[in-house]
């Protein structure tokens, strides 16, 4: 028997960002699989009408590492990086908007911003999406 807690990962989580035009990803590996795919993903763009804003519209992680709360992790770091980088973050995607319903204020007190999103912001990730195909 473990002392680990069941539901955590054996391996550290390293989340990064992967550049792309126009999409983007916070991209997380475990510790002990750096060379391989990543567990999970949030895809985002910066909007190219509004500076300094990150539409953040989707997010998964593969179903291999489901329960590891690596999704949490994704959601962590790609706020502390909006903060970092002084962005405003547009959750599009639905475990984003949840998390900042709940965590908003925390969120803003720690230096975040966000807003809503609008059907532009939906409009702008069509496009983006798209253009990826």
């Amino acid at each position: 028997m473990t002392d680990e807690a069941p539901d955590q990962p054996r391996a550290t989580p390293r989340v990064r960002v992967e550049a792309g035009d126009p999409v983007s990803s916070y991209t997380v590996r475990l510790d002990d699989r750096l060379d391989g795919p990543p567990a999970g993903r949030a895809d985002f763009l910066d909007s190219p009408v509004t500076a300094g804003e990150r539409i953040i519209f989707h997010t998964e992680v593969s179903p291999a590492f489901a329960g590891h709360g690596l999704g949490g992790v994704l959601v962590r770091e790609a706020l502390a990086d909006s903060i970092r980088h002084g962005l405003t973050v547009v959750p599009v995607c639905p475990l984003f908007a949840r998390h900042l319903s709940k965590h908003g204020d925390e969120f803003v007190a720690a230096g975040g911003a966000y807003r809503m999103p609008v059907h532009a912001d939906i409009a702008l990730v069509a496009a983006a999406a798209r253009g990826r195909g």
